[in-house]
């Protein structure tokens, strides 16, 4: 059996991740063939392998962590999120259907011969698996079903640290309560902790780590991980927009300011990271009119469900807040669903978003009509531009939408998962400050960025943005490494 170790956490958003793409990318310097695994992801935030495969974005990161290219058998089951009690779920990268809060449990017994099956073809092909565990493995009245956590650390033979985030307080009581919850045969699986995000001396644990040892069934702790500052690295999910991005800080002299609309169901928003990192650019999330003001840019983000953000944006005023950012000479730009909804007019016949029949008014700022349909959409890409430079993305859409004649595109695929194509994407407003495109990570296209940011006036130091994501995954590595007692981490792998 291939070595496992796999990454649990006291809650969501403990770190897991991050860690897991640590790990990878220690592994792999160490010279090990290492590859991510997470049995089920429940995120918006999603990627497209080179065979056109969708997955969750995090999988793909911690593999360009490790130095190897995503693949679905990482992440063989996407829930992505469409309202309070339904999910899309994405199946081997390809849409399998959606799930009602109702039938959840049937549906994940379903899933998990898909699951294991994806395992058995990952772990074949490498030398060791870093599993991801979901939540918390202690959550009673999710147990039953769980495909993701203790149950596939069973299957996989993998020992499990257990993640707990003392930036939040309460690191002690959530570990030693997780471990409280779990069954005697559980906490065996438990091989260590890792306290993270931690700030300040060391010393200020005192005997904590011993005392919790003793109240924790024996389990030590194995690393304490400091907390790192402004990390360039993408996030799991936009819960981090919450934690960490919510308030912008002020405006300087000469800086370019984007405003990105902090849509409900928010989708790759990590593709915005590359404006933040630039010398120069503000970069904020808002949510309410009041707020948006006039910035240099107005970008309408991807969401899962576009027709009820639409209808949130709408309840809050901010249709009108961006006419009049516009109107005071804002550029607005729509991405994948932010494309749609800048349009005339959405029409959703099949319910693919909600009840058949659905349909909405867009925000009028291009000339565009969009149609949903049940054909999804996920493709790696080559675009060129109107400007003539070519740049690369991934494209995750459903629905057709229409340009009206004469109105010019943003640009022309020329490639898709690797076959020659030319069709044309997006579509530029008349008065050359409003566009869209489907075609995501666009502003990852250094020549593309710096360009346009030029256009709006700005004269900063260039960013590239690959080499800075590479120095972002060796920094993270290194402290993570000095910090894990590696001799005890290592004798679990064994």
């Amino acid at each position: 059996m291939t070595p496992a170790l796999m990454m649990l956490g006291t809650h969501s958003n403990a770190g897991k991740s991050l860690l897991a793409t640590a790990f990878c990318r220690i592994l792999a310097r160490r010279g090990m063939r290492v590859a991510p695994f997470k049995a089920q992801n429940m995120s918006n935030n999603a990627g497209v392998t080179p065979e056109g495969g969708e997955m969750g974005r995090a999988q793909i990161v911690q593999a360009e962590a490790a130095g190897i290219f995503a693949h679905t058998d990482m992440n063989p089951v996407l829930l992505k999120p469409e309202g309070n009690r339904r999910s899309q779920i994405v199946l081997n990268g390809k849409i399998e259907g959606r799930i009602e809060a109702g039938n959840w449990l049937k549906t994940k017994e379903r899933l998990w011969g898909e699951v294991t099956a994806a395992y058995d073809r990952l772990s074949s092909r490498y030398d060791l698996v870093i599993l991801e565990g979901a939540g918390s493995p202690a959550e009673i009245n999710l147990k039953a079903g769980d495909i993701v956590n203790l149950r596939m650390a069973r299957y996989a033979g993998a020992s499990c640290l257990l993640v707990g985030d003392i930036d939040r307080g309460g690191v002690f009581a959530a570990l030693a309560g997780t471990m409280l919850l779990l069954e005697p045969e559980e906490r065996h699986q438990i091989g260590g902790f890792l306290i993270n995000r931690f700030r300040g001396d060391p010393a200020l644990l005192g005997d904590g780590l011993e005392t919790l040892r003793e109240r924790a069934f024996g389990v030590p702790t194995l690393g304490v991980i400091p907390y790192v500052p402004d990390l360039r690295i993408a996030d799991e999910d936009a819960v981090a927009l919450e934690r960490d991005r919510f308030a912008a800080a002020p405006l300087a002299a000469g800086q370019i300011d984007v405003a990105v609309i902090h849509l409900p169901r928010i989708a790759n928003f990590d593709e915005f990271d590359a404006l933040e990192v630039e010398p120069g650019v503000r970069l904020r999330y808002e949510e309410r009119a009041e707020d948006l003001g006039c910035p240099a840019v107005v970008i309408l983000p991807g969401t899962k469900a576009t027709l009820a953000d639409l209808a949130w944006l709408r309840e809050r005023g901010l249709d009108d807040a961006i006419a009049a950012a516009h109107q005071g000479g804002a550029q607005v730009v729509g991405i994948c669903g932010g494309y749609q909804m800048a349009g005339e007019w959405l029409a959703d016949p099949l319910g693919m978003e909600g009840e058949p029949g659905g349909q909405a008014e867009g925000l009028g700022l291009l000339p565009v009509t969009t149609t949903y349909s049940a054909q999804k959409e996920t493709h790696q890409a080559r675009m060129r531009s109107g400007e003539g430079e070519t740049v690369r993305g991934y494209g995750i859409h459903t629905g057709v939408t229409r340009v009206r004649e004469g109105t010019a595109p943003f640009g022309e695929i020329i490639e898709r998962n690797g076959r020659s194509v030319s069709v044309p994407d997006g579509a530029m407003a008349a008065d050359g400050r409003v566009w869209g495109s489907y075609l995501h990570g666009l502003f990852e296209n250094d020549g593309f960025r710096h360009r346009w940011l030029r256009g709006l006036g700005w004269s900063g130091a260039v960013t590239e943005t690959a080499a800075l994501r590479d120095r972002e995954y060796d920094r993270l590595a290194d402290v993570v490494e000095e910090a894990v007692d590696w001799a005890a981490v290592e004798a679990l792998i064994a």
